[in-house]
C-alpha cells in the first residue's frame, strides 16, 4: 500500500504499576495486559504516562490502543480489519470519499493479497493519507475562528 515494509520497534505503551523499561530492545505494544472488552478511556485512564498528556498525545495513544485491540498477536492488522475500522472508527473522514480517484486505490489495496498485513506504521499512513484527502479537514481549514 504505502511501500513500508518494517514497523517502528522502540515505543511501547505502560500501564500503570508496570516498571520503567530497561534498555533491552522493545516491542511496538505492550504485553496484552488490558483486556480487549475494555473501553478505550478506560485503557487510556490506565496508561500512567497520560495523565498530564496534551490532547495530541492522547489522539496518538487512542489510534495506538485501537490498532492494538484490533491486531493479531503479532501485531499485524488484517486488511479487512483496516478498512471495517477506516468504515467505523474514521467515518467521518472516510464519508464522500467514494467518488475520489486516490479513496477508492486505498480500498482497493486493502481488497487485495489480503494475506499480506499492515503494522502500525502502515496503519498510521493509511488514516494520515485519508485525512490529508478528506472533506473534513477541508472543512476544518475552512471554518472562521474567533479570537
Amino acid at each position: 500500500m504505502c511501500g513500508c515494509t518494517h514497523s517502528t520497534g522502540d515505543q511501547v505503551l505502560h500501564s500503570e504499576g508496570e516498571p520503567h523499561p530497561s534498555a533491552a530492545p522493545t516491542s511496538t505494544f505492550a504485553p496484552r495486559k488490558m483486556p480487549k472488552s475494555m473501553s478505550i478511556s478506560k485503557q487510556l485512564a490506565s496508561i500512567k504516562a497520560l495523565g498530564k498528556g496534551s490532547d495530541l498525545e492522547k489522539a496518538m495513544v487512542t489510534i495506538a490502543l485501537i490498532f492494538r485491540n484490533s491486531s493479531d498477536p503479532d501485531g499485524k492488522l488484517g486488511k479487512a480489519t483496516a478498512k471495517n475500522l477506516l468504515q467505523t472508527q474514521f467515518r467521518n473522514f472516510t464519508e464522500g470519499q467514494e467518488t475520489k480517484p486516490k479513496y477508492r486505490a486505498i480500498l482497493s489495496e486493502l481488497d487485495e493479497h489480503t494475506e499480506n498485513k499492515l503494522d502500525f506504521e502502515d496503519f498510521m499512513i493509511l488514516l494520515l493519507s485519508i485525512s490529508v484527502m478528506s472533506d473534513l479537514l477541508q472543512n476544518i481549514w475552512s471554518v472562521k475562528i474567533m479570537k
